[in-house]
């Protein structure tokens, strides 16, 4: 069992002082425009958002369905990289006060360089990364440790298939949240949660986990936001956000107007 370490950084602030309801919106870097990023940023905070997972854009992000892929091509196409993401993001900590996560692929993250990458994002203000084939094994043996030492979360991932094993081992290795996947489909599929889904949120509420969870994939409106609340502390919501951002002509009040439809609270 590894040594028990919380890190102290605005994920875990957030969750010990809301248990419910948290909102995570996904945003694609550089998208819609390249200049965007930090405008979509500070939009979602002042509407409302509780925390925002910036994705670095990757030319084979294969979790990821139709709309935040193409999101991805959008961005590279204008010119995003992770170098210029953090050039965009310096400074950000003097507007947007909320937990700022980066999701992405290891692949670009390696080239990068994990320790620079790390310390770079330490040094803006990045609370968490999200790494979905980042393997467990290989982030406890190689990279917790300087993770750790950057006080940035790692945010692991469980389905409907995993183990109560590997979920344990999950829970071990982590803080700040678990990322519940809902279904095996890749993101952007919508609808009605399923009986064997809900089975499988009730199968890990009685697990009792040290960390919260929040649920993902398939999260698109308020319906679906508040069924995910009923089982997690939260949830979050990516393909519907890019297609609201998509051809917006009023990036702030399209941004105000749709964290305001999913969180009647705001």
């Amino acid at each position: 069992m590894l040594t028990e370490r919380k890190t102290d950084n605005r994920i875990t602030r957030l969750f010990e002082a809301q248990k419910k309801d948290v909102l995570s919106i996904y945003v694609t870097a550089g998208f819609p425009k390249l200049e965007d990023t930090c405008r979509v940023l500070e939009a979602l905070e002042k509407a409302g958002a509780d925390m925002i997972e910036i994705g670095i854009p990757f030319s084979d992000p294969v979790a990821d369905g139709e709309t935040i892929q193409a999101s991805n091509k959008v961005a590279l196409d204008n010119g995003m990289s992770l170098k210029l993401l953090f050039e965009q993001l310096e400074g950000i900590r003097k507007r947007v006060s909320i937990p700022l996560l980066l999701m992405g692929y290891i692949n670009p993250i390696l080239q990068y360089g994990m320790e620079a990458f790390c310390k770079r994002a330490q040094e803006i203000g990045i609370d968490g990364l999200i790494l979905p084939d980042l393997p467990i094994v290989e982030y406890r043996e190689f990279y917790k440790e300087t993770m750790d030492a950057c006080g940035l979360s790692n945010i692991l991932l469980v389905t409907p298939q995993t183990s109560e094993s590997r979920i344990r081992m999950i829970d071990d290795s982590t803080d700040g949240f678990i990322y519940l996947v809902s279904s095996n489909a890749i993101t952007g599929k919508t609808g009605e949660m399923s009986a064997a889904q809900k089975s499988y949120f009730e199968r890990i509420i009685a697990m009792k986990l040290k960390n919260p969870t929040l649920i993902g994939f398939g999260i698109s409106d308020a319906k679906t936001f508040n069924t995910a609340c009923h089982y997690a502390s939260g949830a979050i919501i990516g393909s519907a956000f890019i297609r609201t951002i998509a051809n917006s002509t009023d990036l702030d009040g399209d941004i105000a107007a749709f964290v305001r439809s999913i969180n009647k609270k705001q």
